[in-house]
């Protein structure tokens, strides 16, 4: 088994999940400092919104923006441990995710994860869990039935009614009076986030919050 790691790794190195240099971690020593050195883990709190607690992490821009794009579009979907590994090592963050019993990536349609081939926020929320046993993931609760137009084409108000039916839940009797956290790779306008949540909230969720990787 070391035999076949030794020749795997020659042929296919290690990469960093920022910089896509090659490194034995995730995400080198260097990527690290940089980003630390960008953070912002800035929470709001809502009182208008379905959604109660708001944090991001980083300003979606430079550095995180470009590993993003390259994540999400150009069928780089290694990036995701990288961007795991910076959460769980962060305590403020991994704190926030504790607080939370149940933790939900927003879904993407049947159609994109097809093309995409996975969703993006998804694979990073499931490896934080791999990593520490304590944040319980679950996908079988929250369900994107609508392949609606791509948010980015649209502007806020044509957001909301595009998302308008978009998502239904099954197991809902598992959210009843729970902490959910919704994740997210980017918040932008915030509506797909507000819609996901309005529907949690119907369906009973005593609290309803949000983190996203990055916001715009």
């Amino acid at each position: 088994m070391h035999f076949i790691n030794v020749i795997v790794n020659i042929f296919y190195p290690n990469a960093c999940g920022i910089c896509g240099n090659i490194s034995k971690y995730d995400i080198c020593p260097k990527c690290i400092k940089k980003l630390n050195e960008i953070k912002q883990c800035k929470k709001h709190i809502y009182l208008t919104k379905s959604f109660t607690d708001e944090m991001y992490i980083f300003k979606y821009e430079d550095l995180v923006r470009e590993s993003f794009i390259k994540y999400k579009f150009g069928e780089q979907n290694y990036r995701y441990k990288a961007f795991a590994n910076f959460i769980i090592k962060d305590k403020k963050i991994c704190g926030f995710l504790k607080k939370y019993d149940i933790i939900i990536p927003v879904p993407i349609s049947k159609k994109r994860m097809k093309q995409r081939g996975y969703n993006q926020s998804e694979l990073i929320i499931k490896e934080c869990a791999k990593l520490d046993k304590d944040i319980r993931v679950c996908t079988n609760i929250l369900y994107k039935i609508k392949n609606s137009k791509p948010q980015s084409s649209l502007n806020k108000e044509q957001r909301k009614i595009n998302l308008k039916g978009a998502y239904e839940l099954k197991n809902s009797e598992t959210i009843i009076n729970k902490k959910v956290l919704l994740f997210d790779d980017i918040y932008t306008t915030g509506s797909t986030l507000e819609e996901c949540a309005k529907v949690l909230k119907e369906a009973r969720a005593y609290e309803v919050s949000v983190l996203t990787f990055a916001k715009d």
